[in-house]
């Protein structure tokens, strides 16, 4: 394992609280944007194109978009071409990520620059699972929507890199006799669900796509991932160096649990897709309680009646 340079430190230092070291995170980001290699970027790419096809089935425009740290302008882009807003602003933390023709402003996702009801559209893609507070960081997202605005998100989910987690840590149990996260957790489609409900979002909808991607060996997967900057920015990381013996035997066991008969290892993406609205009087309501002109159990006898009936 290198040693960590003065900019890494000072983020271990300026982050000690949260699970995530978020300007490491950004270090990361910016090194994988420095070494840019075509197709790096699949993982965003795909979900961008699946915010253009979500954002296809929404009968209506947005004056005002917000790209809320997508770090690469494909999600701005993705808006673009779906012509559906009219102003399209990104946000992002660090100004290096604020290249193209696209309105850019630099602030923390957890401490939005937005007034309350000041855009009409946000979207978010491979972000939020990076936020110490992601309750809040949605709570604001909520509060910066115009009334009847929407937000669109995507994030990991559970079992992605499951394989990875999983290798990785029978390794070092193996050898150390113990274990440290280096693989960032990820919630569950339930979990995220509710948090747009505490969010105050109405209408919320979740869902997930899983897909999986194959790769030579674990080597040429961990490759991928640091060129996307996806590298361990956990702060509960171990600080204790890591020999190329340890990464060889992860290896090993990765091969021998999850490879196909052509020798080639397996690698899970799970992408939670989330969509709500800030509340607006127009908006479908739900019923209130008792308000039902007719009782479930009525309606239950009478079809019991229509099955005896000659």
């Amino acid at each position: 394992m290198q040693e960590c340079t003065n900019e890494e430190k000072t983020g271990n230092r300026m982050q000690e609280n949260g699970l995530f070291d978020r300007a490491l995170i950004q270090v990361h980001r910016r090194r994988a944007l420095a070494k840019f290699a075509p197709g790096a970027d699949f993982l965003l790419a795909r979900a961008a194109d699946d915010l253009e096809d979500r954002l296809a089935t929404v009968e209506r425009r947005f004056p005002i978009a917000v790209d809320l740290g997508g770090h690469t302008g494909l999600a701005a882009e993705a808006i673009a071409r779906s012509g559906k807003a009219d102003d399209i602003i990104r946000i992002e933390q660090d100004p290096t990520f604020l290249r193209g023709s696209f309105k850019g402003v630099v602030a923390d996702d957890e401490a939005l620059p937005l007034g309350p009801a000041s855009v009409d559209l946000i979207v978010s893609l491979l972000s939020l699972q990076l936020t110490n507070d992601t309750p809040g960081a949605l709570f604001q997202i909520r509060h910066a929507l115009k009334p009847d605005g929407l937000f669109l998100g995507a994030m990991a989910g559970g079992g992605t890199l499951g394989e990875l987690r999983e290798s990785l840590l029978a390794a070092e149990v193996e050898q150390i006799g113990g274990a440290s996260p280096r693989v960032a957790p990820f919630a569950d489609v339930r979990d995220v669900g509710g948090l747009l409900q505490r969010a105050g979002f109405a209408l919320p909808v979740t869902d997930v796509e899983t897909f999986t991607v194959r790769y030579d060996n674990m080597f040429a997967l961990i490759a991928d991932l640091r060129a996307m900057g996806m590298r361990n920015g956990l702060i509960g990381r171990s600080p204790r160096p890591v020999s190329r013996h340890f990464f060889l035997r992860a290896a090993e066991i990765y091969a021998e649990r999850f490879s196909d008969p052509d020798g080639r290892i397996r690698a899970t993406f799970s992408i939670i897709w989330m969509s709500g609205w800030a509340p607006h009087a127009s908006q479908q309501q739900p019923l209130k309680p008792g308000s039902a002109k007719a009782s479930l159990a009525t309606a239950l006898a009478e079809a019991e009646k229509s099955k005896k009936a000659p």
